[in-house]
């Protein structure tokens, strides 16, 4: 076992250590005021920052000298303290405790505040953590946004009426969070986290109005600023107005001045000027479609009109070809029965020239004595030598006593006229009896 010195009384070491304490260097602190509470002689609380916490105390007189606007020093409020550590050595019937002793309190300024800032950014531009979010891609009409920001403070109302008026018709996922207290950093990272986590979130917004800087500090918070740098959806920044700089605008996708401007930001594309310009363009596209339609058809025309150009062309020249044919075919049809009556007036004067020579007689006497032969058969001639030619009622001859009781009654051609006869069937009967 370790040799130490002692054992020493307890109530003499406390006096001991406080003096300690008490001798080492006096300085300045800054930070955030948490749990205050006072007593009779004075006040108590805790000084913290992202990294730790100091409890302290100050006697309510130094406090009074201080001079702080009434209600300044309290929970969340920035102050500057001047002091050093201090230790209360109790009693016995008084608990021992370590403070530190401040002597002077201030609200911290905008100095003190923006050093701090100042320091905060070159570090997180140091790591790199400024580019992340700006190379993420943005949706240019996202069909969701997530909103961080107070549930009754005006930024909310502002942005709202930026999306209307660019004719957005989304979905917005609220996530509300104090935007200004020590809670706030924390509840804001964790509203951001869970909107990130949905999957339908395309961009994530966080808006609060302006204020100072002590007011915005919990947007300058590092591991608000760490949180958002790593996301995987892009977060537009609207805190503040125009003069207000805090560290998210800086590891933010987008940094607005305002939340009507964030709303242009989360929605590039103004959708009432799109659509006016679709329906300008659809209605171009419908003039020049009906232009071209009438074109089309005027060109239809002027083709389905070419075939019967070409069929009447094609007509004329077919009746032109007829008429020469039928002229042509004309011509030599005259010149061809031409040919030929003269071809056979060669022939007919030739067998003139024949007939007129020494075979006339022997023609005409031949030509005599064959109609001596004709007439001798003709019967006429039979009827002048006393016969009768039996006709029916049609004129025709009948040549069987069958064909004569047939007809009933006959007509009897002699060589100077005809006579009517009744036949006698009788005589015919007893004819054919005997």
């Amino acid at each position: 076992m370790e040799q130490l010195p002692g054992p020493f009384p307890v109530g003499r070491y406390a006096r001991k250590l406080q003096e300690e304490l008490r001798r080492r260097a006096r300085v300045r602190l800054v930070g955030e005021v948490t749990g205050i509470s006072r007593s009779k002689v004075q006040a108590y609380f805790e000084l913290r920052d992202a990294e730790g916490a100091v409890p302290c105390a100050i006697w309510l007189d130094d406090l009074e000298k201080a001079g702080l606007p009434e209600g300044a020093l309290c929970d969340g409020a920035e102050i500057v303290i001047g002091g050093g550590p201090d230790y209360y050595p109790g009693g016995g019937q008084a608990s021992p405790s370590f403070a530190f002793r401040a002597t002077q309190v201030r609200l911290a300024g905008e100095g003190d505040l923006l050093a701090r800032l100042e320091a905060l950014r070159k570090q997180l531009r140091g790591e790199g953590l400024f580019e992340l979010q700006k190379q993420l891609a943005r949706p240019l009409l996202p069909k969701t946004i997530g909103v961080v920001t107070a549930e009754s403070g005006a930024a909310r109302r502002d942005l709202l009426a930026g999306l209307r008026r660019r004719g957005w018709a989304g979905t917005v996922i609220w996530a509300f969070a104090p935007v200004q207290d020590r809670r706030a950093a924390p509840a804001i990272a964790a509203a951001i986290q869970e909107l990130a986590a949905m999957p339908a979130v395309e961009s994530i917004v966080v808006c609060r109005g302006g204020g100072s800087l002590a007011d915005l500090w919990a947007f300058c918070d590092e591991t608000l600023c760490r949180t958002v740098a790593m996301l995987r959806v892009p977060v537009i920044s609207a805190v503040g107005h125009e003069r207000d700089a805090t560290l998210i605008d800086d590891v933010a996708a987008v940094a607005c001045s305002t939340p009507t401007h964030a709303a242009e930001a989360v929605v590039p594309l103004d959708c009432g000027v799109a659509r006016a310009a679709l329906t300008r363009c659809a209605a171009a596209l419908r003039r020049v479609g009906e232009g071209a339609v009438g074109a089309r058809n005027r060109h239809l025309g002027a083709l389905a009109r070419g075939p019967a150009r070409a069929l009447r062309r094609e007509r004329l020249a077919l009746n032109q070809k007829t008429r020469e044919i039928r002229a042509s075919s004309e011509r030599s049809l005259a010149e061809r029965r031409g040919f030929q009556r003269r071809l056979a007036a060669v022939v007919l004067s030739r067998a003139a020239r024949r007939a007129a020579g020494a075979e006339a007689s022997g023609r005409r006497e031949a030509l005599r004595r064959a109609e001596v032969a004709f007439r001798a058969h003709e019967p006429q001639r039979t009827l002048e030598r006393g016969y009768a030619l039996a006709e029916d009622s049609r004129g025709e001859p009948v040549t069987s006593a069958v064909a004569a009781i047939a007809a009933g009654r006959v007509r009897l051609r002699f060589a100077d006229g005809g006579v009517g006869a009744e036949i006698d069937e009788r005589e015919e009967s007893d004819e054919r009896d005997a």
